[in-house]
C-alpha cells in the first residue's frame, strides 16, 4: 500500500510518522515552496488528544522533545474584564494526565506551532515535497491519481486530503460540504516576555493555559504564554541532534477578535495592511482598556502580525467510503473559540494511521476508512458545533446554518 496524503500541516505530518511508523509507504506533496513560507499561526495548547496522538504516531526521541521543552501551564482559562478585573476561571479536566506516556508529559502543554512543525518534520527529507500545488485526482479501481499544477503526478493506493479549510480535495469528493464565513476576523501577534513584562503581568495570567479578555461589543482579546521548560536548542542537542533550532525566548502569543463589520477594514484592507497599521488598529479598538492590555498589544513585534478569518465547516451526514479521504480542517475547519482544531486533526493523523496500518494483518481497506471516517465525522463536529456556540457567544459571530440543508451523496 500507498498513501499520498497532500498538505505537510500538523496533521498531514503527524500522519505521515504514523505510517511510516507502522511501516506503511507515504508521500507528501505541499503547494508552499519552504515550511516557513506563511504564517500558521504562533501557539498551540496540546491537551491530552494531541499528546496521546503525538505519542502513538512519532519516534519516540521526537516525542521526548516535544515533552522536554513544552511549557507545562496549569489546567485553566482566567477570564477577566478590560480593567484586568477577573470574571472567573474555567478548570480543564486533567484526570488522566499522564496515563498513557509514561509520566513524560501531561495532559496540557503549550508549544510554539513553528517549534512544533520544525520538529514533526525531523526525518521526512525523502518524504515532504514542497512547491507541488495540488489540482485533483483521478481514482479507478485500486489506484488514486494525483495531479499536479506542474504537470506531474502521484499514484497510490490511498489519498488523504490534510489540505486544511480550502481544500481541494473535499471540493472534489465531497462538493455537498460547505464552509462558511463566521464574519470574525482575528489579529494575531507574538510579544516577546522579558523580565519587566513578567513582573508586571498579574501571577495567575502567566501560569495559566489561556487567558481571555472580554469587553463591550463582544470585543475579544486572547493572552497565552509559551514558556518552555527547556530551551528547544538544548533539547534538540540531546534527543535530536539533527534538528538546529536558533535561540528560542519565551513569548505571549496574543490574538484580538470581533466581527468583521465592528473593525472598520475591509478584508482586502486586512491583507494589505502592514503589521504596524494592524496593531494600530487594534488598539485604536482596546481605546480605554487598562494600559497593562494595551501595553501588551503595544508590544506586538510587527513582523509577526496577521489576520486570519474564522471559518467554519457546516456538519454533514457520513458519505460512502472510497480510498480518498480527509482529516483535520479539510472536513471539519472549525472556529478556534474552543481551542479544539489541532488537537483534533492530530487525533485524525493517528486513528487514520492506526486504521490503515491494519490491512498489514488482511483488513480491508474500505472496512478500515469507514471506520476511521465514521469516528472522524462524529468526533470532529462535534467540536465544530462547540467551536461555533462559543465563538457566537464570545464574539457574536454567525451561527452554524441549519445542518439539515447538508445532505450526504445517494
Amino acid at each position: 500500500m500507498r498513501v499520498i496524503v497532500i498538505g505537510a500541516g500538523l496533521g498531514g505530518l503527524c500522519l505521515a510518522h504514523g505510517l511510516r511508523r507502522a511501516g506503511v509507504d507515504v508521500a507528501v506533496y505541499e503547494r508552499d515552496v519552504s515550511a516557513s513560507a506563511r504564517a500558521q499561526g504562533h501557539r498551540l495548547h496540546i491537551d491530552e488528544r494531541g499528546r496521546d496522538a503525538l505519542s502513538a504516531t512519532l519516534p519516540p526521541n521526537l516525542f521526548r522533545l516535544i515533552a522536554a521543552v513544552a511549557g507545562r501551564p496549569a489546567p485553566k482559562i482566567n477570564g477577566f474584564d478590560p480593567q484586568l478585573r477577573a470574571t472567573g476561571i474555567f478548570a480543564l479536566d486533567d484526570s488522566e494526565s499522564e496515563s498513557t506516556t509514561g509520566g513524560l508529559m501531561p495532559a496540557h502543554t503549550v508549544i510554539d506551532r513553528h517549534v512544533l512543525r520544525r520538529v514533526l518534520l525531523s526525518g521526512l527529507d525523502d518524504v515532504v515535497h514542497f512547491g507541488r500545488r495540488y489540482v485533483g485526482y483521478d481514482s479507478e479501481a485500486d489506484t488514486v491519481t494525483a495531479r499536479f499544477a506542474d504537470g506531474g503526478i502521484a499514484r497510490g493506493t490511498v489519498l488523504v486530503g490534510a489540505d486544511g479549510v480550502g481544500s481541494v480535495i473535499r471540493a472534489q469528493r465531497l462538493p455537498h460540504a460547505s464552509v462558511v464565513d463566521s464574519q470574525v476576523r482575528l489579529i494575531y501577534g507574538r510579544v516577546p516576555l522579558t523580565a519587566d513584562l513578567r513582573g508586571a503581568l498579574p501571577p495567575a495570567m502567566l501560569s495559566s493555559v489561556f487567558n481571555s479578555v472580554v469587553g463591550p461589543g463582544n470585543r475579544f482579546l486572547g493572552i497565552a504564554p509559551v514558556r518552555y521548560r527547556v530551551p528547544p536548542a538544548t533539547a534538540a542537542n540531546r534527543l535530536a541532534p539533527e534538528l538546529a533550532f536558533p535561540p528560542i525566548g519565551d513569548t505571549l502569543a496574543v490574538m484580538f477578535g470581533r466581527r468583521l463589520d465592528r473593525l472598520g477594514l475591509s478584508d482586502s484592507q486586512l491583507r494589505a495592511a502592514s503589521g504596524r497599521r494592524l496593531r494600530d488598529r487594534v488598539l485604536e479598538q482596546l481605546a480605554g482598556w487598562h494600559p497593562l492590555i494595551t501595553g501588551v498589544v503595544e508590544g506586538w513585534t510587527p513582523e509577526s502580525v496577521y489576520p486570519i478569518t474564522v471559518r467554519s465547516s457546516v456538519p454533514i451526514p457520513p458519505w460512502p467510503t472510497s480510498n480518498v479521504t480527509l482529516l483535520g480542517d479539510a472536513i471539519h475547519a472549525m472556529s478556534p473559540a474552543a481551542g479544539a482544531g489541532a488537537n483534533t486533526a492530530l487525533r485524525d493523523a493517528a486513528r487514520l494511521a492506526a486504521a490503515l496500518s491494519e490491512t498489514s494483518t488482511g483488513r480491508p481497506l474500505l472496512d478500515a476508512i469507514r471506520d476511521y471516517e465514521r469516528e472522524m465525522i462524529d468526533e470532529g463536529f462535534r467540536m465544530v458545533r462547540l467551536s461555533a456556540a462559543s465563538g457566537t457567544r464570545i464574539l457574536a459571530a454567525d451561527p452554524l446554518p441549519d445542518e439539515s440543508s447538508s445532505r450526504a451523496l445517494e
